[in-house]
């Protein structure tokens, strides 16, 4: 990132020639070069621009929404270095060299060839969805979610006697529930989310079995 005084463009073009060739910025200004979705982008920003309003209004990728701007409602998630962030709350300048995937970006995280994310096709198989305004959030926490159980990683609900470290935590559906709470559905679709969740756990436990 950088930033510097000077002359510039009076109408700038986001992630066009003017940042490419070393044009000046005005102080207000930084080149931000991240990867979104496996695509490298060096974008002109202003330092005021928040990663959900890059992401949306710079590159066009809409699926992630912006609900409350304020990182109540969890509709902006997005997994930033693979975890899963509010993207409302972080200035795009500050994400200098990360890699950002969003809902668009899901299906090439699982390895697939034109298939969708299993998480998203269990959604539509469990009928997870009513408006599906934050079903992009939904699905982009789910997975960040589930790669920390992998890890190990605690909640709040999870057996206080289980040693840290001590493999994958099992992910009961108070276990989701709990690791899902910052993304909020007003359809009230939380059953079916849950249990779209744990349709993937089981098949995860199953292709592990399978290969142990």
């Amino acid at each position: 990132m950088e930033a510097s005084d000077g002359p510039r463009d009076p109408n700038p073009r986001p992630g066009s020639g003017a940042a490419e060739h070393g044009a000046l910025l005005p102080p207000t200004h930084s080149r931000v070069t991240l990867r979104v979705n496996d695509t490298v982008h060096v974008l002109e920003l202003d330092h005021r621009t928040t990663l959900l309003d890059l992401l949306r209004e710079h590159l066009a990728l809409t699926g992630s929404k912006k609900g409350c701007d304020q990182g109540q409602c969890g509709a902006c998630t997005v997994l930033l270095d693979g975890r899963r962030v509010n993207s409302c709350l972080l200035l795009a300048v500050a994400q200098e060299g990360c890699d950002v995937v969003t809902v668009e970006g899901l299906a090439d995280t699982a390895g697939s060839d034109g298939e969708l994310h299993p998480l998203q096709q269990a959604f539509l198989d469990r009928d997870a969805l009513q408006c599906g305004y934050c079903t992009p959030g939904q699905l982009c926490s789910a997975v960040g979610m589930l790669d920390e159980a992998r890890s190990g990683q605690p909640s709040v609900v999870t057996d206080t006697e289980r040693p840290p470290g001590d493999g994958p935590v099992r992910l009961t559906a108070d276990e989701i529930r709990e690791r899902l709470s910052g993304n909020l559905c007003r359809c009230g679709a939380y059953p079916h989310i849950v249990e779209a969740v744990q349709e993937v756990v089981l098949r995860d436990l199953t292709a592990r079995e399978v290969t142990a």
